[in-house]
């Protein structure tokens, strides 16, 4: 993690140490585990009061700056499983800096359960930093790592540090975007909740294994979760999530699957950005199909107000914040690689019933903020004194796995044509686009209160797929909602466009 990462990561972190501490979980130091017992564990504590995360730390350890805390190195020759010749090792993140909040690591193997205790020699320190007693002051968070890149080295998978976030991989890619537990009244006036990830079960695998388990304990002011991941490395990275979740009070702003994610600008939204880049960020758009099997494509925007977009449905198919652009070109960035960033996709098992896709797309003037957030929202408050149960899986890797041939869109680019009128230039890219007619084909484009004028639709030679242009009218200097979708003879053959055009 290079210090932007940790800074970003930081922006997110800091906001939830100052939330009440979580007490110790109430697991035994040794015992058995079954399937239900982090449930049981979740289902215990709701019927508690909060207890404030654990931030206490020896003097020593309380005010590292930036690059103290990066000296501390976890010793890769110490990690679990390391001597066992299986598929998967864990290592460790000590505490400090930002990252305080006592987290419980256990070892699950042949349903018992061993508390894995946190110990000094475990790890390097760099010079200038003061003595402590080698007691257990458990740990900040750990990641996982496994040969899939190279069958004689063991990469990343993932990682789960600070609060309930956690991010992941697919191979050849580098960390981009996260995913959270839970997330509580995002973007509300009165300021957002930050549940925490207090324990995790690790199972440990068998050899020749291709997935691993990780069982989470989440906990916060309104409500307690258990989470049992199932997670499986590979060209795609997949985890199978099931989240049982037990509010303390009636959460009617609660987010599941979240996603966090930094677009700073793009060949839509270069205004103020006077870079050498054409473009910085980590996802480009976001993409829905929803209840009715129409997919949707939402290119990101950095606005100059918060922006908040709401997809209303039933039964979502699947969301998630993609990274869609792959060349390097695209960036230019050779630090930050921006075109290995994973895309991550949420794919719901079974029905979800009513709710929306909320889409948060909040000003930043710095490439170091995660300032874009998407999650789905039930209709119905998450209610006390109930289970709620969600299954869910979640896709890390270059695209969006699906199966269908609908035309997409790669691109979208913005210039003005005079000062009451924005030019828009759409790339459409797919097989479904290869040997039509142009004939036959043509764009449709509607606006909200604005004026649509001079839709072509054309073959691209250069790209192997076809550009949609069309210009539309800002004289309101409003936000202007618009929708596009490329059609044969009045049937669609791509997804749909949607944008928020803002002043």
């Amino acid at each position: 993690m290079n210090r932007r990462q940790l800074l970003r990561a930081s922006a997110v972190v800091s906001a939830a140490a100052v939330l009440p501490r979580v007490g110790a979980t109430d697991s035994p130091p040794e015992g058995t585990f079954g399937p239900s017992t982090v449930r049981e564990l979740a289902r215990g504590l709701a019927a508690k009061s909060f207890e404030p995360p654990d931030e206490k730390l020896p003097d020593a350890l309380n005010d590292l700056n930036y690059d103290q805390y990066r000296s501390i190195r976890f010793r890769p020759e110490r990690a679990l499983w390391r001597d066992e010749n299986l598929p998967f090792q864990a290592q460790f993140f000590h505490r400090g800096f930002f990252y305080k909040n006592r987290v419980d690591l256990f070892e699950v193997s042949n349903g018992r359960v061993v508390p894995i205790k946190y110990r000094r020699d475990d790890f390097s320190f760099g010079e200038g930093l003061g003595q402590w007693p080698d007691v257990d002051l458990g740990f900040a968070g750990f990641r996982i790592h496994a040969p899939f890149n190279r069958p004689d080295y063991y990469d990343e998978v993932c990682v789960f540090l600070g609060a309930s976030y956690f991010r992941a991989v697919a191979k050849g890619e580098t960390y981009g975007l996260s995913a959270r537990g839970l997330s509580i009244d995002t973007g509300e006036t009165k300021g957002e909740e930050f549940p925490v990830f207090k324990a995790f079960w690790l199972e440990r695998p068998v050899p020749k294994a291709t997935s691993v388990v990780v069982h989470a304990l989440l906990d916060s002011k309104s409500a307690v979760a258990s989470y049992r991941f199932t997670i499986r490395p590979g060209d795609n990275t997949v985890f199978d999530v099931e989240a049982s979740l037990y509010p303390r009070v009636d959460v009617a702003h609660g987010g599941l699957a979240p996603m966090t994610s930094m677009f700073f600008f793009g060949p839509n939204d270069r205004k103020d950005h006077d870079d050498f880049r054409p473009a910085v960020h980590d996802s480009d758009g976001l993409a829905i199909t929803n209840g009715k099997g129409e997919q949707l494509w939402r290119p990101l925007n950095n606005p100059r107000d918060l922006q908040v977009s709401t997809f209303a449905d039933l039964d979502p198919r699947g969301f998630g914040l993609m990274q869609r652009e792959k060349d390097y070109l695209a960036y230019q960035d050779l630090e930050s690689r921006f075109e290995h960033r994973p895309s991550l996709w949420v794919e719901p098992i079974g029905d979800w019933g009513a709710g929306a896709i909320v889409l948060f797309e909040i000003p930043t003037k710095e490439e170091i903020h995660d300032n874009i957030a998407a999650f789905w929202r039930p209709t119905q408050p998450l209610s006390p004194k109930n289970e709620h149960n969600f299954t869910y899986r979640l896709h890390w890797g270059p695209d969006v796995p699906r199966s269908d041939a609908l035309a997409r869109f790669a691109r979208t680019g913005i210039g003005s044509r005079g000062d009451e009128s924005k030019l828009f230039v759409l790339e459409l890219m797919g097989d479904k686009l290869k040997g039509v007619d142009p004939k036959s084909v043509r764009g449709v484009v509607t606006a909200e209160k604005s004026e649509i004028t001079n839709i072509v639709t054309e073959p691209n030679p250069e790209t192997g797929g076809w550009r949609m242009s069309f210009q539309c009218s800002v004289k309101s200097q409003k936000p202007i909602e618009l929708r596009a979708v490329l059609v044969q003879n009045e049937t669609p053959i791509s997804e749909v466009w949607v944008y928020r055009w803002t002043p």
